[in-house]
């Protein structure tokens, strides 16, 4: 007997998160009946169904993928925007992938997308502090006290970020820009920016270069992916 949020999230529908969702939201049928309660144990011979399409467990797969700008990270686009995970359809990958986290409609950089909700939930769970590096182009030269509050934490929609690391990479000639480089573990939506913002340097480009120390190294282009190689998957898991 397994949970049934689970039994989902192990056949790449969605995360276990999601999956929650979805029985809350009255999509979900074990035996032809409609289930909303949570923390229901189902059997191997139970048949289970999401919006009606019968549940068929697939092999656990793992991509990784330089995001290029324009495209939403997300299984489905209500507005018909194209999603990351179009991208693997055109190239033919079958199963129900999703990504893990997100990048915003305009930010680049590393995404990784799997069918294994464990592996998911895992990585996007705070107690687990997994580092996320990101580099961005702002407005402006950062200063000093900045990449102070940036590193001991910046207030943002009333909480105070957790500690960061930060570095000035560059900056230009005539001073109206700076590359940063910024490593943090948490995940809050737009939180880099957000960040960038309220220490007085506004985002001009985002760029995700590094997550659970992966890297995109091989990947030069906006676009490209890869599978992720075993070795990889197990220290992912290990985290």
């Amino acid at each position: 007997m397994e949970r049934l949020q689970k039994v989902i999230a192990h056949a790449g529908v969605a995360s276990r998160r999601a999956a929650e969702k979805l029985i809350q939201a009255g999509r979900v049928e074990v035996n032809d009946q409609i289930v909303t309660e949570l923390g229901i144990q189902v059997k191997q011979s139970d048949q289970i169904k999401v919006d009606g399409v019968p549940l068929k467990k697939e092999p656990l797969v793992y991509f990784l993928l330089n995001k290029p700008r324009g495209v939403i990270s997300s299984a489905h686009d209500e507005k018909g925007r194209k999603t990351v995970v179009d991208i693997f359809k055109e190239a033919g990958i079958e199963e129900r992938i999703y990504p893990i986290g997100r990048l915003d409609y305009d930010t680049t950089g590393l995404l990784l997308l799997t069918n294994d909700g464990d592996l998911t939930n895992q990585l996007m769970h705070p107690k687990f502090e997994v580092d996320k590096v990101y580099v961005a182009k702002v407005k402006g030269r950062v200063s000093n006290e900045a990449l102070k509050t940036l590193r001991t934490g910046v207030k943002i929609d009333g909480r105070l970020t957790a500690q960061a690391k930060a570095k000035v990479v560059s900056v230009s000639d005539d001073r109206k820009h700076s590359i940063v480089r910024l490593t943090i573990h948490e995940g809050h939506y737009h939180q880099v920016k957000k960040m960038l913002k309220a220490v007085g340097n506004p985002v001009v480009k985002l760029h995700r270069e590094e997550y659970a120390g992966l890297t995109l190294a091989g990947l030069p282009s906006a676009g490209q992916w890869r599978k992720l190689r075993p070795n990889e998957v197990k220290a992912l898991k290990q985290l």
